[in-house]
């Protein structure tokens, strides 16, 4: 049967961190922009973070941020839905059925495994796998399961993650050719953004913004410290008076992705002219972004509170996550002959 609106899955944001501009940019936004368009799925991937985090306070803590942020920046819980991966445990069944299909050098070419390996070669540990668990290694099989057990139709993701998308449609794909006569995995496609939101986030060093990197801007800090990030953001030495490449510089990239255009235009003009330095561009940027988050900041404070409604929104929507998983599982298990 044909859909006229084809579901979207949302991998979310791992809850390693405060969310930041970057994952703001990358994911939230254009996912969220996909509410008008499609019928909508999101979740906090709270398990993948296992694959680093070890710290139980930490991961408590960015898990509850990470959901509240969603929330905050406009996701309705009553017209989407929104839960914990972790409050779903259809997941985990069929990440074992699925990991039973999934070959061994698919997985040693994902991207995450391959960085981890070149990190020790650059290092010079003898050991390539050093330091890697089978959460990391296996990964991707988790990320194919968040996507096919809410029978995804199209996925939102940045240019770095298509990988994620494409392995849940291999992985489906030999599901589907060992047991398909049975029961048929959907097969997910990635919608990647265009335009500027299609750009990688710089962060404050002007690399990829990343916590990796530690050189992300956190969403909601608080004005002290967002001037502060705001005015380390990396420049060249161009003289004030002297004419600027716009493209060439981490804060104009961040302040076209949520200034107004004509104020983007402006700059720019401003900047290839000359008489316009770096600082005040910066300046600019941190009172378009103060602008932007001062109603934020209090919505997400409200939100994180212990007892506060999240508890509730995040509950619910694990029971309408479940409705949508079990039968999904229950296809795969009689697909596979747990359930004759």
């Amino acid at each position: 049967m044909t859909q006229d609106r084809p579901r979207v899955s949302l991998t979310g944001i791992k809850p390693t961190g405060d969310p930041h501009l970057g994952n703001y940019i990358g994911a939230i936004r254009p996912a969220l922009e996909l509410t008008a368009k499609y019928d909508s799925i999101y979740f906090i991937a709270d398990y993948h973070a296992l694959t680093s985090i070890r710290d139980r306070e930490k991961f408590a803590a960015y898990t509850r941020s990470v959901a509240a942020t969603w929330i905050t920046l406009g996701l309705d819980p009553e017209r989407t839905v929104f839960y914990k991966q972790s409050d779903i445990p259809e997941i985990f069944e069929l990440a074992w059925i699925l990991s039973c299909v999934t070959g061994k050098g698919l997985m040693n070419r994902a991207h995450a495994y391959k960085a981890a390996r070149d990190r020790n070669a650059e290092n010079g540990v003898a050991d390539l796998d050093a330091g890697v668990n089978m959460g990391l290694f296996n990964y991707p099989v988790l990320m194919a399961v968040d996507i096919l057990i809410m029978g995804s139709d199209v996925v939102p993701v940045g240019q770095d993650q298509v990988q994620h998308v494409e392995y849940a449609a291999d992985i489906a794909g030999s599901f589907n050719h060992l047991f398909g006569a049975d029961y048929s995995l959907k097969i997910p496609e990635a919608i990647i953004p265009t335009g500027v939101n299609a750009r990688t986030m710089p962060g404050t060093d002007g690399r990829k913004m990343s916590k990796s990197y530690g050189n992300t801007i956190p969403l909601f800090a608080p004005p002290s410290r967002l001037r502060k990030l705001v005015r380390g953001i990396v420049s060249d030495s161009t003289p004030v008076e002297e004419p600027k490449d716009p493209d060439s510089s981490a804060a104009f990239q961040i302040f076209e992705n949520f200034a107004t255009p004509e104020a983007v235009k402006e700059m720019r003009v401003r900047l290839e002219q000359g008489g316009t330095g770096w600082g005040e561009l910066k300046n600019a940027l941190f009172e378009t972004l103060d602008t932007w988050l001062t109603p934020l900041r209090a919505r997400y404070e409200e939100l994180i509170a212990p007892g506060s409604e999240l508890d509730a929104i995040l509950a619910a929507g694990g029971e309408k996550a479940r409705d949508r998983a079990r039968p999904v599982l229950a296809g795969a298990r009689r697909a596979i002959g747990v359930d004759l």
